[in-house]
């Protein structure tokens, strides 16, 4: 049992140590800010939380977004999430971040997501911004 939980613990370590956190400020129709958590080089499952004028609009997500593409100064990715608050229902995103510094630590990014509401509504959430990475030294 004490190899198991020392195992569970390497690994776990291992594992943040090749994440790094990211901060995100998207400019739409439906406004949000973003925190990630990079896990290794291709998982960044993100929460967001965006609200238009006033905070009884307040909503939320979750998503869990891949990287498909990535080269040194962008990279492409697309996920899936779940919205709840003001429109309730599945976000699937799918974007391009932009690193066009030396230092790749602030960035642009654009993003597309449809939003599919739980009801029989639907929405095209399109977005553009800036991002900040805590990289590491």
């Amino acid at each position: 049992m004490k190899k198991i939980v020392l195992i569970a613990c390497f690994s776990l370590f291992s594992l943040f140590a090749f994440s790094q956190t990211t901060i995100t400020f998207h400019q739409s129709n439906l406004p949000f800010i973003g925190v990630n958590y990079q896990f290794g080089e291709k998982f960044i499952p993100e929460f967001r939380l965006g609200t238009d004028q006033y905070i009884e609009d307040l909503s939320a997500e979750l998503v869990a977004n891949y990287i498909f593409k990535k080269a040194d100064s962008f990279e492409f990715y697309g996920g899936a999430g779940l919205r709840v608050g003001s429109f309730d229902g599945i976000v699937i995103p799918v974007g391009l971040n932009i690193y066009p510094f030396d230092q790749k630590d602030f960035g642009f990014h654009i993003e597309g997501a449809p939003i599919l509401g739980f009801s029989d509504d639907s929405l095209f959430r399109g977005s553009f911004g800036i991002r900040y990475r805590f990289a590491k030294n």
